[in-house]
């Protein structure tokens, strides 16, 4: 008999997800995945002036924060007919591939690393063999045994206090770990140090955007002027300061993310083979090199690959009617006419239809509506987006620079292609991205230095930003990569306003229910099969998910048994 394990929250992500995993037999037989809050800026935005909508966009979420305001500046952007200067698409490729470097190893080390690594197995370690295998790996410079003995020694204070702190709540001694402590120290050890180096990625930001968390943006292109002689603008001093952030945040991925990836995976090469999920994957694409009317020259490629076909690539058009439609069968909302029919986003609708158990509940009506994500879909088919879609895409299309890492990858660790469907690829693939994320920064900084050498300082088209000039009704589309994967904005102008406005995010199109044809979004189909050794300590089960890097956006909410609004948190 089935037994229903709900796990709610699903805690080391971004957002309130609930899953609902029935497992027999000691493996996922079925799987419903929840988002429990409620987002509604499609409300926020209606009536507001367009060229503001990438503020309000920009804090769907605390963590992708610079990639909402960059599908919201191109949405207005494409609905208009607007241009941007070289200078600024260079500065916004910049400012996406620092949020990807600091995102990915922050998911990596906080946010799965306890998927894989037991911190507590650690205290058992001997600090000069994990010296010994980081020096194997790496040339990473903090590798002796005195500084491995003193993390041990830092983590042992935790346990002998008997607070765990941040390494609190968690499965250790779970018969899924697999890594001897040597390596689990290694692994705590540089957890550490990517909390301190994440925050010097993100200063990336506040360079080019003012501020970070939410940095700046423009319609037209970037806020910041440059005049290599002027304090106040995007100056020599500046410029080299992004320079040498890039240039720690490629040695940091380079030589402690990769090498722990690696050998963390080979430990685990059994996962090669759990949670697949779906055969389909769609990428919007991103990195213009040639600006953003030519996808052709992104170095992430557009495309879908349909049943894991990598021989064939098919076309994404984001203004097709019939191509990107979301359902709302079973979630809490409804469409005008009847919820059966999938709605393009430019005649989407967000209105709320909560018919669902109030808190607290024992188990969702997933006969019914049972989320507040709706479902979209690639004409009618669901489609896994994230990092293992694009390199699929990418390594798909023949592009040698992907091939090489990824093959490089499969051959250390001694695994076929097909190893890539799957939880650990998934895992794999983010950090493989980053990889080339990395020196893809270096050739973007070195093409904004080369255009500022030959005299073009432009960073803003302001041919447009008159309403007076725009034509009566206009629509547009922001297609972008977000961290978590396809990422688009969708909006109706009408009069010099927002007429409609529609976000379908990266965890729509993973973390959502079914379709009125029964068809499982990516969460629910990744989970069957999935072992599960302990019920009560869903490890496995976490793993997978997490392996999607889960962010369902910002809100938070207390309520009584009653149902009644008791708090609200706001962070300052």
């Amino acid at each position: 008999m089935a037994k229903r394990i709900v796990i709610d929250p699903i805690t080391r992500i971004e957002g309130h997800l609930r899953l609902e995993v029935e497992v027999q037999g000691g493996k996922v037989t079925d799987a419903y995945s929840s988002g429990t809050m409620v987002r509604g800026f499609e409300i926020i935005l209606k009536g507001r002036d367009p060229r503001d909508a990438w503020a309000f966009c920009e804090r769907a979420c605390g963590v992708c924060t610079t990639v909402h305001a960059l599908a919201s500046v191109r949405t207005v952007e494409d609905a208009l007919d607007i241009v941007v200067p070289p200078n600024a698409e260079l500065i916004r490729n910049l400012m996406f591939c620092a949020q990807y470097m600091q995102d990915h190893v922050v998911h990596f080390y906080h946010l799965h690393a306890l998927d894989w690594v037991d911190v507590v197995s650690a205290l058992k370690a001997d600090p000069a063999k994990t010296s010994e295998i980081a020096r194997s790996i790496s040339r990473w410079p903090k590798s002796s045994p005195n500084y491995f003995a003193d993390v041990q020694k830092r983590l042992a204070s935790f346990v002998q206090s008997g607070q765990l702190g941040i390494f609190a709540n968690a499965y250790w001694g779970h018969p899924a770990f697999k890594l001897p402590p040597e390596v689990n120290l290694l692994g705590t050890a540089h957890y550490l140090e990517a909390l301190e180096w994440q925050k010097e990625m993100v200063k990336v930001h506040t360079i080019f955007g003012g501020k970070n968390p939410h940095p700046n943006y423009l319609v037209g292109g970037v806020p910041c002027p440059i005049n290599i002689d002027d304090s106040n603008a995007l100056n020599s001093e500046r410029l080299s300061y992004v320079k040498s952030i890039l240039d720690e945040g490629k040695t940091f991925v380079e030589q402690v993310y990769i090498p722990d990836l690696l050998a963390i995976a080979s430990f685990y090469k059994d996962w090669g083979a759990v949670g697949g999920g779906l055969s389909n994957y769609l990428v919007y694409g991103d990195l213009p090199t040639n600006g953003i009317r030519d996808p052709g020259k992104f170095k992430f490629p557009r495309g879908v690959i349909l049943d894991r076909d990598l021989s064939k690539i098919h076309e994404v058009d984001g203004k097709n009617p019939q191509q990107i439609q979301e359902f709302v069968a079973h979630s809490w909302y409804e469409y005008a006419g009847g919820d059966a029919a999938g709605k393009h986003p430019w005649d989407g609708e967000t209105k709320f239809n909560f018919t669902g158990p109030k808190p607290p509940y024992d188990q969702l009506s997933v006969e019914g509506k049972y989320s507040w994500l709706k479902t979209p879909r690639w004409n009618g088919k669901p489609m896994e987006v994230g990092p293992l879609a694009r390199l699929l895409v990418a390594y798909a299309g023949g592009r040698e620079d992907v091939k090489e890492v990824v093959d490089g990858a499969l051959k250390k660790l001694n695994v076929p292609v097909t190893a890539l469907f799957s939880t650990l690829g998934r895992t794999a693939a983010r950090g493989l991205e980053t990889l080339l994320i990395a020196q893809w920064a270096q050739e973007f900084y070195a093409s904004l230095i080369a255009n500022i050498k030959n005299g073009d300082s432009r960073t803003h088209n302001g041919e447009k930003w008159d309403p007076a000039a725009w034509p009566r009704e206009a629509r547009g589309v922001g297609l972008s990569e977000a961290p978590r994967g396809a990422l688009a904005h969708w909006i109706v102008i009408k009069d010099g306003k927002i007429d409609n406005y529609q976000l379908v995010v990266p965890s729509t199109w993973n973390a959502s229910p079914r379709d009125g044809a029964g068809q499982r979004s990516s969460y629910e189909a990744a989970l069957l099969g999935t072992p599960v050794a302990d019920p009560e300590q869903p490890l496995e089960i976490l793993r997978t998910i997490h392996s999607f890097d889960p962010c369902i956006a910002c809100a938070v909410h207390v309520y009584d048994e009653k149902g009644r609004s008791v708090a609200r948190v706001t962070a300052l």
